[in-house]
């Protein structure tokens, strides 16, 4: 099996992941659905992935250092650069069987506009200080997100930004600003400590890949205290349960001063999902919180509950809910009828 081969095939053929799974055909995702590589590759002969071809694979991927680490581990997170692609590559185990999945990454640089992002986003990245999140489930686009804020900011502004990765996936060309990339494991022993010594480094702009632990999301919201923006992502499904998140990661007596910090430094959340795109791809719903005194106060006082209450009230400072948007994207003609019944929470919104 030649996986350099599966590699570049799944980047020509724009799909997002490209699986290996002992036992199974190569296994393309395309506009969200899992494909066999010969159903997508006219006269491809795949056969079934053997403990061999996996382990020829690690061979091949991995280096020395890389291959003892996986199996003291037994998972693995990695870049990787084919030629003008590139991805991020996960190995694991699977019933005593290696297993991997590579995500691909676009070398496109995307602006706001082109990712559908409102007008609201750019006024949150002319901020000196906040903590900015863009949230969802995985492979909804945050990374894209992320990589088309540093992109805007590094082409408007003169600033130092300074990225936390685990792997480097967008490589970014200096322009307006100075970028510098720390990717875990080769720059960083982990994301808890490349934040502490993130302040001998001048920076104005963070970008974290992930908020994964008390100590990163605790020395992140300390940073966006002390002066600095921060762009982080975290696995949440709305605005209101990733404050939960955050406060919820806290022991309890240190939960009421979580909430007036979050209170004061958190700007923005944005939460995404992809949907299907009416007519082929997929495309961006969003739901936009932005910090304002009646927000704050609900996060002081523990009434996260009624956050949806006050986007839904805020449209007039760039808020809107998950199903406001959806209900645009269907009036609009980007999604289907179908689709948008699928993902909106209240139906009868759609008529209305």
């Amino acid at each position: 099996m030649d996986v350099n081969n599966l590699l570049r095939l799944a980047a020509e053929k724009k799909a997002s992941d490209l699986h290996l799974l002992c036992g199974e055909l190569p296994i393309f995702r395309i506009n969200g659905n899992l494909i066999e590589v010969n159903q997508v590759v006219a006269n491809y002969q795949a056969t079934a992935i053997s403990s061999a071809d996996l382990d020829l694979v690690a061979s091949t991927m991995l280096s020395k250092e890389q291959r003892a680490r996986f199996f003291e581990k037994r998972d693995l997170d990695l870049s990787y650069q084919l030629g003008e692609y590139r991805y991020r590559v996960n190995f694991s185990y699977e019933k005593n069987q290696i297993a991997i999945v590579a995500r691909v990454i676009s070398d496109q640089k995307f602006t706001l506009s082109e990712l559908g992002l409102p007008a609201v986003v750019k006024d949150l990245l002319n901020l000196t200080q906040g903590l900015v999140l863009v949230t969802g489930p995985t492979g909804c686009g945050k990374s894209t997100t992320l990589a088309a804020m540093i992109n805007h900011i590094n082409s408007t502004k003169r600033c130092h930004i300074v990225t936390l990765e685990d792997p480097i996936e967008y490589v970014f060309t200096p322009d307006k600003s100075l970028i510098a990339q720390r990717q875990l494991g080769s720059d960083m022993l982990s994301f808890g400590s490349g934040l502490k010594h993130v302040l001998r480094q001048d920076p104005n702009v963070i970008m974290l890949g992930e908020m994964r632990d008390l100590e990163t999301i605790a020395t992140a919201v300390t940073l966006a205290e002390t002066g600095h923006l921060v762009l982080a992502t975290l696995h949440t499904y709305s605005a209101s349960q990733t404050v939960d998140r955050i406060i919820d990661i806290f022991p309890p007596y240190q939960q009421g001063q979580i909430k007036s910090q979050l209170a004061s430094v958190l700007a923005a959340v944005i939460s995404q999902r992809l949907l299907p795109r009416a007519g082929g791809g997929r495309t961006a719903a969003r739901e936009i919180l932005v910090n304002n005194e009646a927000v704050a106060n609900l996060i002081r006082e523990g009434k996260t509950a009624q956050i949806k209450s006050t986007i839904e009230t805020g449209a007039a400072t760039g808020m809107i809910t998950l199903d406001r948007h959806i209900k645009q994207l269907y009036q609009s003609g980007e999604i289907s009828r179908e689709t948008a019944l699928n993902h909106i929470s209240d139906q009868n919104l759609l008529d209305n």
